[in-house]
Parts: structure tokens; sequence; C-alpha cells
């Protein structure tokens, strides 16, 4: 009983945040939509029966995509609980062999979030269409490239979004102020939107409390305002739910009736968020503030309007504050524009985490991504997105100054995204729900001809500002293309070029170089043989630490993966090379606070596997690149060593020591050179310093072998990554030499660096020069 009290609690309290992050866009619509629908030729049919047509189109359209396609059953195609268009393409990935990340192992599926019980494919029979898509490489990139488009669409829609929900709320003022020149509603507008871009940086969870009583109070005020005109001008307005006016609107409009259908579109304009912010959430959550308060409160807002215009069809400029009693007014006025700095708040939220999600899938170039501790988890902020959001939402503000010009490309991007949407879901229904091809294609077909009929009407809209939404998809559809293709080329270049292990074998353990005190990190992207970066910088300096450890941080197509779960460690060659492998995995939902310490993880993974190896889990003294542990897992896991922390560096200095010297090591400039830099860093200066001590063993060997990897960690660590200068062939094709060498190599210079990402410190870095000629 006290279990259900609390999660009845809960789920109420998320129901209760939703308000503030997922339905503001979809809240705001009764602003423009009404106006937009009106704004071509459809003016010139001043009757009941077309108002009401329009109305029954509204009622229609909100109830089949937003309630029954994107609550009702777009929910349940999450991925451990989260939602958005690379959710839908991590299930394809897992489910079925489509997926161009290029180091997958079969570890991976292992992960306890990677399979779901509900929907198992492990014993589900494939289909042709399945089959085919898996044998051919070419559908695996239009697969691939199709889910970029989805995500280019995403950021056409969050440019626009917030410029047309704060213009047309602050629109009103010309309602009472008629002297009110349109620019200084653009100027407000503007102070507006970049009031809104730099409260960002407190984080969406701040936000979500502070903005979800004004959503309430904003619906709740729209559904009384609704009622009211309903009661006062055409109690007979509820007749137009009957679908059979849409057949009367169109049969007395025709083209002009179509044509207008650019503006019902945008009433459910903002449901995608609703589907792409499920992980903050829950479904039930979700599914509970929209069918109990958001839904009901539209429709009453949208039959209030309509009963309305149907007495005063020539207030369809400015129906939604026509239609408001004068009492009310002002207090509404300032509500909208509070509700539409709201609207903004789904989008921008969305943009931080899709863009979280291509990074960490290698379609997007390396930004600064910030989550703070006391934010909930998945929750982000990314300066560099946040800045130029900003800037293009204020530039399509000030450029196009008109709301219904507005609509015109908010609608083509919304209306592209939804139809995407449509045909991945169709694709999840047959590889992973394991349904017959025929349902999930009636699917496609019912929801995607009812968004194929908007989106031709929009596509007739391109002159009138729908090229700005082609413009806009377009550039970020190459940038992340192009870098996408960049990666995987230098992969491919990695994997053609890796050293073999016999080669390695033949140097012997000291790999013919000088083996000095401590650890070196060499980061690759290949989870196994020897990168060239390794030998390159034997070449050139032929000394190395004297425990190798190679770390290949990759990312899973799953949400998220457990800590316990996170590394794989093994060994490459003989024990008495002192060479391991750790690969570190990650969901892409997946964020790292700056605050962990590597470092100490790494030992203390590393002393469980050469404890779990003698014990016999593993190959003795395997000369092969092999067998990889999960050792966190294992009861006896963190008992290896005795840790303990010290968060003074004066402190952590004399006794983070075994019962060895390993700073004699070093010479004493540079053991004062690195005092020095400790001390001026307040990053290295205030990090909390782990100090292992060996517990008793009694096999001599692994005893040996511990106290080398301690002393190693004492002497310091030291990470090695390869600065890569990519070229083309060249007798490569002109478009590949255009790709790499110019947009590619502008990109890689423009974002930011490997080392900072992996909040490596500069003190301890190596970069090893490499030419890349792919």
């Amino acid at each position: 009983m006290v279990d259900n009290k609390r999660t009845c609690k809960q789920i109420l309290l998320l129901a209760y945040q939703s308000f503030g992050i997922v339905f503001g866009d979809l809240c705001i619509s009764p602003l423009y939509v009404y106006k937009s629908t009106f704004s071509g030729r459809l003016r010139d049919y001043q009757t009941e029966d077309t108002v009401f047509g329009v109305f029954s189109l509204i009622f229609w359209t909100l109830t089949l995509l937003s309630l029954f396609k994107h609550v009702i059953i777009l929910l349940n195609a999450d991925d451990n609980g989260e939602g958005g268009l690379f959710a839908l393409y991590a299930l394809l990935c897992r489910n079925s062999k489509v997926s161009l990340l290029p180091n997958h192992q079969a570890a991976d599926e292992e992960i306890s979030t990677y399979h779901d019980p509900d929907h198992s494919s492990r014993n589900a029979h494939s289909s042709r269409f399945k089959a085919f898509i898996e044998r051919n490489r070419k559908a695996k990139t239009g697969l691939l490239v199709f889910v970029l488009l989805g995500i280019s669409l995403v950021f056409s829609v969050g440019v626009f979004r917030p410029a047309i929900s704060v213009l047309s709320s602050i629109d009103g003022l010309q309602v009472k102020l008629e002297n009110m020149h349109s620019g200084m509603v653009v100027f407000l507008a503007c102070l507006v939107l970049i009031g809104h871009f730099v409260l960002q940086y407190r984080g969406t969870y701040k936000v979500a409390f502070m903005f979800a009583p004004i959503v309430i109070l904003w619906l709740l005020t729209i559904a009384i305002v609704g009622v009211y005109n309903i009661v006062k001008w055409n109690p007979r307005v509820y007749w137009a739910l009957s679908p059979h006016y849409i057949y009367k609107f169109f049969r007395e409009t025709g083209r002009d009736g179509w044509m207008s259908l650019t503006g019902v579109l945008l009433c459910s304009t903002g449901t995608e968020a609703i589907f792409q912010d499920l992980g903050q959430f829950s479904a039930t959550s979700i599914r509970l503030a929209f069918c109990c308060v958001v839904y009901p409160c539209l429709v009453l807002q949208y039959m209030g309007q309509a009963a309305y215009l149907s007495k005063n069809i020539s207030a369809t400029s400015i129906s939604f504050y026509a239609s408001i009693p004068d009492p009310l007014f002002w207090p509404v006025l300032i509500m909208a524009t509070l509700a539409a700095i709201v609207a903004s708040q789904a989008i921008i939220s969305a943009m931080f985490s899709i863009v979280k999600q291509c990074y960490a899938l290698g379609c997007f170039p390396r930004v600064k991504i910030v989550h703070k501790s006391r934010w909930v988890r998945g929750q982000v902020y990314i300066p560099e997105i946040n800045w130029v959001h900003m800037v293009l939402s204020l530039a399509i503000t000030v450029g196009f100054r008109d709301t219904n010009r507005l609509a015109n490309a908010y609608g083509i991007a919304f209306m592209s995204l939804t139809f995407v949407t449509t045909w991945l879901t169709s694709l999840v229904i047959a590889f992973v729900w394991h349904q017959s091809f025929v349902f999930a294609l009636l699917f496609a077909l019912f929801f995607g001809s009812i968004e194929i009929i908007y989106l031709s009407s929009s596509c007739m809209k391109i002159l009138r500002g729908g090229w700005v939404t082609l413009m806009i998809t377009a550039a970020f559809l190459v940038v992340m293309f192009v870098w996408h293709y960049g990666n995987r080329k230098r992969y491919l270049y990695d994997q053609h070029n890796k050293v073999s292990m016999k080669t390695i074998l033949t140097l012997g353990p000291s790999l013919g170089i000088v083996r000095i005190p401590g650890i070196g990190l060499i980061y690759t992207e290949l989870v196994n043989g020897v990168p060239a970066t390794f030998t390159h910088f034997l070449t050139n300096l032929p000394a190395f630490y004297q425990v190798v450890v190679f770390v290949c941080a990759k990312t899973v197509p799953v949400p998220y993966v457990p800590t316990k779960e996170r590394y794989l460690i093994g060994r490459i060659g003989p024990k008495s090379y002192r060479m391991y492998r750790c690969i570190v995995r990650s969901g892409y939902k997946d964020v790292h606070n700056h605050d962990d310490d590597f470092e100490n993880d790494l030992v203390t993974s590393l002393a469980e596997f050469i404890q779990l190896e003698a014990e016999g889990f593993g190959n003795v003294d395997g000369p092969v690149d092999g067998w990889l542990a999960v050792v966190r897992t294992s009861e006896k896991f963190g008992k290896r060593l005795a840790v303990s922390e010290s968060n003074s560096i004066k402190g952590s200095s004399s006794s983070s020591s075994p019962p060895f010297n390993a700073n004699n090591s070093k010479s004493a400039t540079l053991q004062r050179l690195r005092s020095t830099y400790e001390e001026e860093s307040l990053e290295v200066k205030y990090r909390p310093r782990a100090q292992f001590k060996l517990l008793e063993n009694k096999d001599m060997h692994v005893k040996e072998e511990l106290l080398e990897l301690l002393e190693a960690k004492c002497a310091g660590v030291s990470y090695v990554i390869g600065h890569s200068r990519i070229k083309a062939k060249w007798n490569a094709p002109f478009l590949k030499r255009f790709v790499i060498n110019v947009a590619y190599s502008f990109l890689r210079k423009n974002s930011r660096a490997p080392a900072v990402v992996l909040n490596i410190p500069h003190i301890c870095l190596i970069e090893v020069g490499m030419n890349y000629h792919v």
C-alpha cells in the first residue's frame, strides 16, 4: 500500500513537471492556428459551415495525430524509457543488423539493457524485407540518412518554434494599441527570446518547476474562455465534431481549402516533444497530463474560437485576442507571453538531448556537454547549441516579422518530421515488436497518408518562407553526414593498419624499448588489435611505460549502460608484457561528470581482472588479444585493494605510496614542475586523491603484478592520443576529396579537441601526430 501511494505520488509529480517541458508549444497553438488558416483565399468563404469545417479538421487532426498516434501508440515505442528518433534507430540497430557503428562486439549484447524481454529478437523469424536491409549496405546508409534527416528537421523546428510562439503572443498588443508599430513588436519579441536563452544554463529541472504552473494556469484560462464563447456566441458548434463537416468544407472550398491545411496542421505542432522528452518523465505521467488536462482544454478553446468566428468572421486575423472578454484581455496577454516562453523550452531541451545523442553515435562534431550532479539524469546543457539556436531564432524573427510567413516555414519542418517518425515507427513495429509486415504497412499508410496531405499543402508555400526551412535542414544534414562519413573512414583506416599480435610477440616482454615507471593510456577506437598510434610513437621515441593500457571509449546503442557493466578488461599478450585493454562502454544518453575519477576506477578494475584471471576465469597466459571480463559484476570487486581518499596535495603525495618509493623514478625537476602545476590548477588541486594499499595475497605472481600496477599508478598516468591529419588520396573522386579535405577538415578544426571532451589533464597529455590517407 505504501509503495502504491509512493508510485502514485511520483506519477503525479512527473505529470506536473511535464507541463513545463513537454506541452508548452502544443498549448500555445490556439494563438495562431485560425489566423494562419484564414490568411489565404479561405477568408473569401465567410460562412458558418466553413468555420465549422476548419474546427472539425482541427479536432480530428489533434485527435488522430496527437492523441492516438503519439500519446497512445508512439509512447510504447520507447527504448528503456527513452524516446525520440535516435531511440527508434537504436531499437532497430539492436534488433536487426542495420547499424553502421563500426566497433560492435558480441559482449555488448550481454548488457542488461540491450534486450527488451517483451520484444526479444533472439528467436524471432526474420522477414525478407529485414534480410534485404541487413544485407544491403546502401539500404543501411539510406536508413541512417533518413534518421539524420529527421534530426535536421528537429533543428529546423527548434529555430522556428521560439520565434513564432513569442511573436504571436506579443502580437496581441496591436489589438489594443492600434498605433503600435510592428517593429516594436519584433523588438519586444527579441528581448524575450534573449532572456529565455540566457536562462538555459540553470538546467531544465528548475525550468520545469518554474514553468509548470504557468502552463496549467494558461490551459485552464483558455478553456474557460472557450466555454464562455460557446455559450455566448454559438452553442451549436459542437455539431462540428462530426467529420461530415470536413466533407462539406472541401466540397465548398476545393483547392483553397486544401491550401489552408498549412494553418490547420499547426494545431498539432509540439506533439513531437511528447515522444522526444519521454526520458525525463514517464509514459504514464505524460498520458495522464495530456488526456485529463491538455486535450480537453485545447478542444474547448478551439471550439470557443470557432463559435466566436461563426458570428464574427471578419475577425479571423485577430481571432484569439478578439474572442477574449475585455476584463481578461491584459491578464491573458501576459499569460500568453509567459506560455510562449514555455513553448520554446520543449524544443530547446529536446535539441540539447538530441545533439548529445548525435555526438555519442558519431554524427555530430565535438561540443561541450554540461551536466550538473543536482540535475535530473539525462538533462544536459550545450553552450554552443544554445547560442547558435538563439542567433538563428533572432534572425528568423527579425527577417520574417510576420506570423503567417513563419507558419509556412514552421509547418513544412514539423509535418516532415512527423512523416519521418511515422515510417521509422512502422519499422519498429515490424522489426522490434515482430508484428506482421502488413500491420506495419497499414500503420504507415494510415498516418502517413494524413501527413502527406498536409505536407503537400505546406510545400505550396515554399516560396513564401518555406525555403528557409529547406536551407536550415540541408545545412544540419550535411554537417552530420560529413562528420559521420569522415569518422567512419578514419576508423576503417585504423582497422586496416592495426599492428598484428605476431609483430608484438616478436618484440618480447620489453617490446624492444626502454620500459619506464608509470601507466600509459593509449586511446583508440579499436576494440581489438594494437593501433598504429602505438608503433608510430615507439618508432620516434623508443621508450614507454611499464604498464600499457589500450583504452577504447565507445557508445553502445542503448540509452544507459549500468555502472557495473561499463568496463570490459582484458589482457594483450603474455602476462610479462604488462599490456591490457580497457573498453569503456556508454549509452547514447549517458552523461559523465567531470568529478568522476577514471584513473582510480581503471586501477581498481585492472586489479580485479588480474585476480579473476588467476582464479581461473580466463586464459592463464593467453598470447592472443581475446578474453574480456566485465569485472565490476564480481562479488569481490573493490575488495582486492584498500582504498582511502585524501583531498590535500601534501597528504596525498606523502601517504599514497605503497611500501616502495615510486617517486624516485622521476627526476626532482619533473616532480617540482608537476607539484607547481597541481597547486596552480584548481581542477587538480581539489580533486580527491585515492590511496591504494595492497591486501595480503598468497599468490606470489599475482602479488608481484599488483605491486607493479600500484607502483606504476604512483609514478603517474599519461594519456596518449593520436593527433590525426586526414587527407583523401590524390586519385580519389572530386566529391570525396572535397568532403574530406575541405568540409570534414573544417569541422574538425572548429570543434573541441578530443582531450577536452575526454577531460584529460593537459599536463598528462601526449599527442602523436598521424597522417591518414583515406
